[in-house]
């Protein structure tokens, strides 16, 4: 393609849909050997000529690169990584949904809605980008971050330096797709695949003099946007479109320092899936009625982001960076007024909102060869506003229908809050071999309530051998409640109605205190296969759980008095050549007892028996397990993944756990020149190779909505063309 006609079908592409802002911090520093996860050796895009000018500005953005990754010590946690060559060996490629790369690390469970669950934890996840903190969205199925911006995904968890605060579970660094002097040019590509799916993704990057700049847009339709509650192939009312947009511009004042500014965006509008054969519960008094396979339910969501970034490297020993940060989510859930009523005895409309502003300060100062220290701090407002329209019948105390005329109630509120923190740590390599790094955090949040801790953390790393690394970490943990999900329904107004909770006890959510040990070793058994095991334990205080309480697809927070989290994880990896493998097996436990916030969204009967007893987190699964092979044979590389479960938990209390489950990938992908056309990318995928139907949720357990399918056997087809400028 003409270059001048490839520019402008990859600008039609972003231009279909707003550009919005990322930002943050680039991929921590020298990462564990053994936490790696290397798949395959991808195809290198064919490369562009640049002049001296840009080479010129190409080295003073390495270097600057260099020293934003020193800003960022991974010292005793534990890493995972993957860089453009690991996602482009998975099955889809750079159209994997970043939900679906993190799945492949150790410890990582999948949940309905896209949700992730890391050693034991719920969310809790942080993703920053380029070292920036991006606010969390309102909702977890909306995968609002596209991986096809990404150079280089890290997951850092376990023991965190003091640097890493509030959200705790892992922290995924993202580090975008720089511009180098060879890479001026972009990409146009399109997926087609069963369930009515289509995609049309672009990108564009270059740059001019001191400015670089880097774009990219995905759209996309198909029907299974949410997970089928059925175990057919094809959904019913299922259809979902999705658009996002990422901008990354910067430019380089002089050789010592550069403003970025990131810009990203995502809405995507659902269906929520339809219930064959329901029966009614309640009765309107004209006696309308709908079947459940013909509601028409709808979710949408909107998630925008922007940072701004100035950042410093002289030639001296101090290197910084600050930020300023904005993000906006929505949800806005629409009902089947009708069916909502009959079936559920509530219809309600509801709008949810989360405005954030913030800013973000790091910098890293050389003392001597030995120590290095780092401090920062980080500050943000948020605005949440929720607004519910509900419609409801009239009931007695038990519960039970006493008219057929549904009445209206509004149930809105408004919620602002305050989140800060500072740290101060020291990176001190007391020998060759050891390197410490300690430090502290003190943190404060003021939304429901106002709470604060001073956090003390210690990091070591140990270098038995050349072949062998041990790594050891203690963390104390603050993580405020996520102001977004904090449920600010009003108990009082729906006494007496349909829609009456089990309680009226509320009280509000706390922020949750914990310890945190962690200890592995990785061990290079040969030049080619890498070994590595981790242990950690976590006891918890107030300990922080989401469950899905209302019909709209929005978690709510509550706390569990105690909590304790404890596991095991085993990685391996495998490099020959063209051939590459990878495992992981892990094995968690997490256990709470006694529920002490929002205590309305549970009946009595759960209340007392959790009181009294250790139960399982609803999302806790005893093992889970990831693999994958990738070999490349002349122009043709062929892969397959395996993911793999034991069953999230079930039933009364969490008491029970579903079937375990394996899910196979395989692909094959090899690139064609087409003569004057130029080169083009094609990829032929299959998910879930044996089409094995496995249920994720049945439905029960606590803070569980519908049931959710894992997805039967999905065939893609992609075609991208890339092209110079």
């Amino acid at each position: 393609m003409p270059p001048l006609q490839a520019r402008f079908l990859a600008a039609a592409i972003l231009a279909a849909y707003p550009v919005f802002a990322l930002s943050a911090e680039p991929a921590a520093t020298d990462p564990q050997p053994a936490a790696q996860l290397p798949l395959v050796a991808p195809t290198v895009a064919p490369a562009a000529e640049g002049g001296p000018a840009l080479k010129a500005v190409t080295i003073s953005s390495k270097r600057l690169d260099a020293a934003r990754n020193g800003l960022s010590p991974d010292t005793g946690s534990t890493v995972y990584s993957f860089d453009q060559t690991d996602i482009d060996a998975l099955p889809l490629g750079a159209s994997t949904p970043l939900n679906q790369v993190l799945l492949q690390a150790p410890g990582v469970v999948q949940d309905s809605y896209g949700q992730l669950h890391v050693r034991g934890d719920h969310a809790n996840l942080q993703y920053r980008v380029n070292g920036v903190v991006i606010p969390e969205p309102i909702t977890g199925f909306g995968q609002a971050i596209d991986t096809r911006f990404a150079s280089e995904v890290n997951l850092l968890t376990g023991a965190l330096p003091a640097q890493y605060g509030y959200r705790t579970a892992g922290v995924i660094d993202i580090k975008t797709r720089g511009v180098e002097a060879d890479q001026q040019g972009g990409e146009i590509g399109t997926v087609i695949g069963t369930n009515g799916h289509r995609e049309l993704n672009g990108s564009l990057s270059g740059a001019q003099g001191a400015l670089s700049y880097f774009l990219s847009g995905t759209l996309l339709e198909n029907n299974l946007g949410i997970e089928n509650p059925t175990d057919s192939r094809s959904a019913l009312h299922d259809h979902t479109s999705q658009g996002k947009g990422f901008g990354y511009l910067s430019y380089l004042i002089d050789a010592n320092s550069r403003v970025n500014l990131m810009l990203g965006s995502s809405t995507s509008r659902f269906q929520i899936p339809d219930r064959p054969g329901l029966q009614p519960r309640f009765m309107l008094d004209s006696g309308a009625s709908i079947a459940s396979e013909n509601l028409n339910a709808n979710q949408r969501e909107k998630n925008d982001f922007q940072v701004l970034s100035y950042q410093r490297s002289d030639a001296g020993p101090l290197d910084f960076q600050v930020s300023l940060f904005h993000r906006r989510s929505t949800v806005d859930y629409s009902p089947d007024t009708l069916g909502d009523l009959i079936y559920n005895g509530i219809a309600g409309t509801i709008h949810r909102s989360n405005d954030v502003y913030g800013t973000q300060f790091d910098a890293s100062y050389r003392l001597n060869d030995s120590h290095t220290l780092r401090g920062g701090l980080f500050a943000q407002h948020e605005h949440v506003i929720s607004d519910n329209s509900s419609l409801v019948f009239p009931a007695d105390a038990d519960g039970n229908q006493t008219s057929g005329t549904p009445i209206s109630i509004q149930d809105n509120s408004t919620l602002s809050g305050m989140l800060w923190g500072v740290y101060l740590q020291d990176e001190w390599k007391a020998t060759r071999q050891l390197t410490v790094n300690y430090g502290a955090r003190f943190d404060r949040v003021s939304t429901v309530s106002n709470e604060q801790q001073l956090s003390p953390r210690l990091g070591l790393v140990y270098e038995l051998s050349n072949q062998t690394r041990l790594h050891a970490g203690y963390a104390r943990y603050f993580t405020p409640p996520p102001t977004e999900k904090i449920d600010t329904t009003s108990v009082a107004l729906f006494q007496n109605t349909t829609n009456a909770l089990p309680s009226d006890a509320n009280t509000s959510v706390k922020s949750e205190r914990s310890n945190y040990f962690d200890l592995g070793i990785a061990h290079q058994l040969t030049p080619k296969l890498t070994l590595g095991v981790d242990a950690y334990y976590r006891e918890v205080q107030h300990l922080q759980d989401e469950g899905q309480f209302g019909n709209a697809l929005v978690n709510s927070a509550f706390n569990y008095a105690q909590g304790r989290i404890q596991g095991l994880e085993f990685t391996a990896s495998f490099h020959d050549g063209g051939f590459s493998a990878y495992g992981n097996l892990a094995r968690s436990q997490a256990m709470g007892k006694g529920i002490e916030s929002g205590q309305f969204n549970f009946s009595s009967d759960e209340l007392a028996y959790i009181s009294n007893h250790w139960v399982h987190l609803d999302h806790d699964q005893a093992w889970s397990g990831s693999g994958g092979v990738s070999y490349r044979h002349g122009p043709t590389t062929y892969g397959a993944n395996l993911i793999l479960g034991s069953g999230l938990r079930n039933g009364f209390a969490n008491t029970e756990h579903l079937p375990g489950y394996a899910q196979v990938n395989v692909s094959a992908a090899r690139s064609f020149d087409v003569g004057q056309l130029g080169t083009f990318n094609a990829r032929i995928s299959v998910l879930n190779l044996f089409d094995r139907s496995y249920e994720l949720r049945d439905g029960t357990g606590i803070g569980v909505g519908a049931p959710q399918y894992g997805p039967r056997r999905t065939l893609y087809v992609s075609l991208s063309h890339p092209f110079s400028l």
